[in-house]
């Protein structure tokens, strides 16, 4: 099963999530995707992606079977979860320092997908604070996809965070990773446990 938590102010409409839905979608495991629109507090986030999984899994079907994708704060979330469950990750361009980064978001905004605004306040730092983790125990169930080129967080304090784990640092591209339909074989490789090599070390 595949949980993938999307980026401050994106959706389950980004050109990742559609592109990974598609990959499920063509192995036959529509069943096992799972990408909800999360809401803009982290703790309720936290609690929404806790339940679509607990709802389905008990603790030792989760280790064996369920990875969290994340991008940007999803990443965040996704690297959080992973250390709550033991399970497997994978951090696209993830947010490191939540609080330092996101204290700068505080105030209203609109999604990239919809005019909606939504008002991220000052008390979800805190909710942020409180879901502080450390580097990974177990770094061979976490794979980092990491732009060189990201031009809203910085790539060497992500491959610093996951030293040791597998790894794909991106010469170029972007926060978005614009070209992840390159990467997106390896992505699904690692997510549904199947071998794969060539990756580079951070």
């Amino acid at each position: 099963m595949i949980l993938y938590l999307h980026g401050f102010r994106s959706s389950p409409q980004s050109a990742k999530a559609r592109q990974l839905a598609q990959a499920m979608r063509e192995r036959g495991l529509e069943h096992n995707w799972l990408c909800p629109q999360l809401p803009a507090s982290p703790a309720r986030a936290i609690a929404l992606a806790r339940g679509l999984i607990e709802n389905r899994c008990d603790g030792l079907q989760i280790q064996r079977s369920v990875t969290v994708i994340g991008s940007s704060l999803g990443g965040y979330y996704a690297a959080y979860l992973a250390s709550l469950w033991n399970c497997r990750a994978v951090l696209l361009n993830p947010v490191i320092h939540a609080v330092r980064d996101l204290a700068t978001q505080v105030g209203t905004h609109t999604q990239f997908h919809s005019p909606e605004p939504f008002v991220f306040l000052p008390e979800y730092i805190d909710e942020l604070a409180e879901l502080a983790f450390d580097r990974p125990s177990r770094p061979e169930n976490h794979f980092l996809l990491a732009a060189s080129g990201d031009e809203v967080l910085d790539w060497r304090e992500m491959a610093q965070w996951y030293a040791g784990c597998p790894s794909r640092i991106i010469n170029g591209s972007d926060h978005g990773i614009s070209d992840f339909e390159q990467w997106l074989p390896e992505v699904m490789a690692f997510a549904l446990h199947h071998p794969f090599s060539n990756l580079n070390a951070p």
